[in-house]
C-alpha cells in the first residue's frame, strides 16, 4: 500500500511547489520584462528551470545526466529531439540561450505561464491548420534563427510513451536547411520518470545524449530527417531504464 501512497504524496508536494513558484515567477517576469535585457530574461528563465528540476529531484528523486554537452555549437542551430514529457521542455530552456520554442498557440493562453511565454519570442502555431502552421514555422523560424536564436523542435508532434517514438515530420529539417544552420540531435529517456499525462512521477536517473552537429548545406529534408530519426531511435533504444 505504501508503494502507491508515497509516490502520490511526493508528486503532490512537487506540484504544489511547481505551481506556486511558476505563478510567482511568471508574474514577476511580466512586471520586470520591460526592464530586463535579453540576457537578464534568460537568467530569469534559467533560475526557474533550475528550481523546477531541483525541486523534482528533492520531492520525487528524479536526477539527470547529460552526455555530449560540448557538442552544442555556439552559433544558431536547430535542436531535433524525441518528445516524451514536460521534463525535456523545461531542461532545454536551461540548456541553450537565446532560444525560441515552437509551441501550440493555445499554450499561450494558460494563465501566468502562457502570458510570460508570449513575451519570449516563441514560434506559436495553430495545429488545427497544418498548412498555415507549416508556413508560420518557416517564416517565424528563419527570422528567429537569423536573429541569432536557437530553436528546438519535437518532430513527433506530440509526446510519445516511454519506449516508443512516433515518425518524425520534416518541418525541423526544412527549417534548418532554409536558414542554412546546422541541426543537433538529442535523445533522452525522460518519459520513464515523467510519463506523459500522468500525475505520479517515478524516481530515477534521466540520461540526455547530445549528438554531433549536422551541417545542412546541400542536404535534402527527407534524407536528413531519416538520418536524425534513425540516430535518435538507436540512441534511445540503447539507454537503460532510468531507475536508481
Amino acid at each position: 500500500m505504501l508503494t502507491d501512497i508515497i509516490p502520490f504524496i511526493r508528486s503532490t508536494f512537487f506540484y504544489l511547489g511547481y505551481y506556486v513558484v511558476t505563478i510567482f515567477t511568471s508574474l514577476l517576469f511580466i512586471i520586470l520584462f520591460p526592464l530586463l535585457p535579453e540576457r537578464g530574461r534568460y537568467i530569469f528563465s534559467f533560475c526557474w528551470c533550475s528550481f523546477i528540476l531541483g525541486w523534482l529531484r528533492i520531492c520525487c528523486g528524479v536526477r539527470y545526466q547529460v552526455i555530449g554537452k560540448d557538442k552544442l555549437p555556439s552559433d544558431p542551430h536547430v535542436i531535433i529531439a524525441n518528445h516524451q514529457s514536460e521534463w525535456e521542455t523545461i531542461y532545454f530552456y536551461k540548456l541553450v540561450f537565446p532560444v525560441s520554442p515552437i509551441l501550440k498557440q493555445e499554450l499561450l493562453k494558460i494563465p501566468f505561464w502562457g502570458w510570460a511565454m508570449k513575451l519570449q519570442k516563441p514560434i506559436a502555431i495553430d495545429r488545427s491548420k497544418p498548412r498555415e502552421a507549416g508556413k508560420s514555422l518557416m517564416t517565424q523560424g528563419v527570422a528567429r534563427l537569423k536573429e541569432g536564436r536557437r530553436i528546438f523542435v519535437f518532430p513527433e508532434g506530440t509526446r510519445s510513451k516511454y519506449g516508443s517514438i512516433k515518425r518524425f515530420s520534416r518541418g525541423g529539417a526544412k527549417l534548418a536547411i532554409a536558414a542554412g544552420v546546422p541541426v543537433v540531435p538529442i535523445a533522452h529517456n525522460a518519459g520513464y520518470c515523467w510519463p506523459p499525462k500522468q500525475y505520479i512521477k517515478r524516481s530515477g536517473l534521466i540520461t540526455v545524449v547530445i549528438g554531433d552537429s549536422v551541417p545542412t548545406v546541400g542536404a535534402r529534408a527527407d534524407e536528413l530527417t531519416d538520418d536524425l530519426e534513425g540516430w535518435i531511435r538507436q540512441t534511445v533504444d540503447s539507454l537503460e531504464v532510468p531507475k536508481n
